[in-house]
């Protein structure tokens, strides 16, 4: 029995699946790839393991002992210690009162700690969410001029946030916050970092006017139209801390193991700063300070929550874009330190406690929050084991508003916009950036258009600019997706591109190609000119005829999915073949296209002995053929008359 007759009982032609068995397969695989299903059929007890499995701190705390609560503690008193300063720093640079800065990291956090399927993310307020939320509602209204109807749309956009963070993660959509690259991340924090630290600029210099854009050069035009309110005192005491806060990270870039330095030095500058404004009387010298916070724990704020048709459009596209944005943070970040300790974390999981979290939040006088890079940096440095560090940290938030909160009204604001640019400067990431110059060109500019469009247009633009720039380019990927022709390694089986392996040799007589993305109606013609053009260039390079090619095998190894007019494609390619005397082959295609071939009739009217399981089979079928015909040639040479 010849190869191409072996090939025929491999290669498998299975009736195709029901829609059902499909659609089942592919859902499942889309919507749950950890199969948590199959987990709870195989306990003894399902229910118990899908609640776990749901509310991960069923899971964890029955395990929960003394010796993992002591590095959970230590953690959790440092991030408190970090939160307070940031609360009311992001607070203030979101034009939010300063004690919802404080309310933000005390139920959150629970939430979080009950949802959550990371160990080491700490929740709170970050600047970038902070700045966008800010920018994007005060289209509407002015912070200034209707503080409460502005705190109301705050509260109202984070609810918005919750629902569509949940609603993502219960529809297991997390594939949403892919849109958002790395490279389109790391130029919105950069741009974001600059337009930050610009705008502290007004706290420096004890500004009272200042502009609501966030462009550079709305920015700096703001600080110096308004020169005449520059307080020499207020700048050199905002230089002090600045260079202290700086000095305290540099201890710790220089001995990772002093990381409780820089984590505590937010506080310190706090409790120094409050001091000093109280006993130099820094108000009457320009040194303007927090004014009056409430003692209490966050009081209710459902009533607060403002849903008039005239202000929707906005509080919605400040939830969604924030949203977004806070989840693609939070979700990264948790993964980050996942790797680092080996676990996994659910994308879908962690949106469900964001949501959770948000919602809970907006109820409760709490504005946007998510895991931010800085306080989890500071959590997994200092030693956590679980979520339990966020539950201290939440607790310690609660002390602190119920005993301590008034005595932070005299934090100078120029002692925040140091905090602030200190965090800041760590988010401007230009190593990471020539990274992207060098490894991909097209990286780079998506990373560019995002910091140039927040840098100088706004932030929503710029991250669309980049969001869609990165969009066109998969788009490209799919219009015009990559081949390669395979040639034969030397003394092997193996089948390889020759442009990556030069010694690889080609089969005379057979051209080899490899396609190695799905076939859509986007790249049918892409292909077939393609394929056609690697005909014309095997024939050029033997200086032959056209049909010096006899035998073309497609390998469809990496074609997932086909879709009909790549079926109607390939039927023309293959009657445009025939015509040039060629014959086509189709090497290993996977159990979805085989489907989709044999609905369509493809495979009939092809034929099954053009299928083969492997490269190498394929073309030990094509020498048969080709050696057949040489002999039949030479036969007709002989005898004539046989015509």
């Amino acid at each position: 029995m010849s190869n191409s007759q072996e090939s025929v009982h491999k290669v498998n032609f299975a009736p195709p699946r029901v829609f059902t068995a499909t659609f089942k397969s592919h859902a499942k695989e889309t919507l749950f790839p950890d199969d948590p299903f199959k987990q709870f059929k195989n306990e003894k007890r399902p229910i118990k393991k899908a609640v776990q499995y749901f509310v991960p701190i069923f899971e964890w705390l029955p395990k929960y002992n003394l010796k993992l609560f002591r590095y959970d503690l230590l953690a959790g008193i440092t991030i408190t210690s970090l939160a307070i300063p940031q609360g009311i720093s992001y607070a203030k640079l979101g034009d939010i009162p300063p004690i919802v800065g404080l309310y933000s990291s005390f139920v959150p956090p629970l939430i979080y700690a009950i949802f959550g399927s990371s160990k080491h993310i700490a929740i709170g307020t970050v600047a970038a969410a902070s700045l966008l939320l800010a920018a994007t509602i005060r289209e509407k209204v002015s912070p200034d001029a209707e503080p409460k109807l502005y705190l109301s749309l705050v509260f109202t956009a984070t609810l918005i946030t919750g629902i569509f963070q949940s609603l993502l993660g219960f529809l297991r959509l997390g594939i949403v916050v892919d849109f958002l690259s790395h490279s389109t991340i790391v130029g919105f924090m950069s741009g974001t970092a600059i337009i930050i630290c610009l705008q502290q600029l007004k706290g420096f210099f004890g500004l009272t006017k200042f502009t609501t854009k966030t462009d550079v050069i709305s920015v700096l035009h703001a600080v110096f139209k308004y020169r005449e309110e520059w307080r020499w005192e207020s700048a050199v005491v905002g230089l002090i801390f600045l260079a202290f806060l700086l000095f305290a990270r540099y201890l710790k870039k220089r001995n990772p193991k002093l990381f409780w330095v820089s984590a505590i030095a937010p506080m310190v500058t706090v409790v120094v700063g409050g001091l000093f404004a109280y006993l130099a009387h820094g108000e009457n010298h320009g040194i303007r300070i927090v004014g009056h916070l409430n003692r209490g724990i966050n009081p209710l704020s459902i009533k607060d929550l403002n849903f008039e048709s005239q202000y929707l459009p906005v509080t919605l596209k400040a939830g969604v874009i924030t949203g977004i944005l806070a989840m693609a943070e939070g979700i990264a970040i948790g993964r980050s330190f996942a790797t680092l300790k080996n676990y996994q974390t659910d994308g879908n999981k962690e949106m469900i406690a964001f949501g959770m979290m948000n919602i809970a939040g907006s109820l409760t006088s709490c504005y946007l929050t998510t895991g931010p890079f800085s306080k989890s940096a500071v959590n997994f440095n200092a030693g956590c084991r679980t979520a339990m560090s966020n539950i201290v940290m939440a607790i310690g938030m609660m002390l602190t508003l119920l005993l301590l909160a008034p005595l932070f009204s005299y934090t100078p604001l120029v002692a925040l916009s140091a905090i602030i640019m200190t965090a800041m400067f760590g988010l401007i990431d230009y190593e990471e950036a020539y990274r992207l110059f060098k490894v991909d060109k097209f990286d780079f500019c998506i990373c560019m258009a995002a910091f140039f469009g927040v840098t100088f247009i706004t932030m929503d633009v710029g991250l669309l600019m980049s969001v869609g720039l990165a969009i066109l380019r998969a788009l490209l990927y799919v219009a015009r997706p990559a081949t390669c022709k395979l040639g034969n390694m030397p003394d092997s089986s193996l089948y390889r591109d020759i442009e990556q392996y030069p010694m690889a040799t080609g089969i005379p007589g057979i051209l080899i190609l490899k396609l190695g993305s799905p076939i859509y109606f986007a790249n049918c013609s892409y292909l077939k000119e393609r394929i056609m053009r690697w005909i014309r260039d095997e024939a050029d390079i033997t200086n032959a005829k056209v049909n010096e090619v006899e035998h073309l095998l497609l390998d469809i190894g990496g074609v997932s999915t086909i879709d009909m007019t790549g079926i109607e494609t390939l039927q023309e390619l293959r009657r445009t073949l025939e015509i040039n005397g060629i014959k086509m082959g189709i090497v290993n295609p996977r159990m979805a296209v085989m489907e989709k071939m044999i609905l369509s009739e493809f495979v009939d009217k092809v034929g099954r002995e053009s299928f083969y399981m492997s490269v190498d089979e394929a073309v030990e079928a094509c020498r048969f053929w080709l050696q057949e015909s040489k002999v039949s040639k030479s036969d007709f040479s002989v005898h004539p008359t046989v015509v």
